[in-house]
């Protein structure tokens, strides 16, 4: 229980941290794992996730529309910029490559599989794997964070989205994704 507690507040001071955070191109932190107490490492990632529907070079594309209300049936193709701050040209720190689809007959919610390939610094080369529900009108949202790759192999955690930014007459959207990943 005081290991949760402690996990808990860690997450907080992370949060608030980074919350006032100037974009240097600073996106992750690596807590050490002795003050916590445990074997792996616990990183904060907060990176901004661009879903560009829109104009001629998008960077998410339909490819099955959606046969029913809420987008239930869609699915769309996403190699979407990563970068450190909301706006789309602040540092690109990787992708996010993978897919959603239109899940729900009843409210507008997608399952998301997907990957952040980080493309810079130490986490060059290292993906972790996101799997998940997102009810994208609900104002936070959490996914799974199942695995990963390079530093973040045997990965497990979970993200907290919030949406930043969205056209509704495009589809264009910004979110924030705050990762929580515990690693070896």
């Amino acid at each position: 229980m005081s290991k949760l507690i402690l996990i808990l507040a860690v997450q907080i001071l992370l949060v608030t941290t980074f919350a006032s955070a100037v974009d240097r191109g600073d996106f992750a932190r690596t807590m050490n794992p002795k003050r916590l107490h445990m074997k792996e490492k616990l990183t904060h990632l907060r990176v901004y996730w661009h879903d560009i529907i829109s104009g001629r070079n998008p960077s998410a594309i339909v490819i099955k529309k959606h046969v029913a209300k809420h987008s239930f049936g869609s699915i769309t193709m996403i190699d979407n910029a990563l970068t450190s701050d909301v706006p789309i040209n602040s540092t690109l720190v990787g992708q996010a490559q993978g897919f959603y689809a239109g899940a729900s007959q009843h409210e507008t919610s997608f399952l998301v599989a997907m990957n952040f390939a980080f493309k810079t610094g130490k986490y060059n080369g290292s993906t972790i794997t996101i799997l998940g529900r997102n009810s994208i009108f609900s104002e936070v949202r959490k996914m799974s964070v199942v695995g990963g790759s390079g530093i973040f192999r045997f990965a497990r955690g979970y993200v907290e989205l919030r949406t930043k930014w969205f056209d509704q007459q495009s589809g264009d959207a910004t979110v924030e994704y705050n990762c929580f990943v515990l690693h070896y």
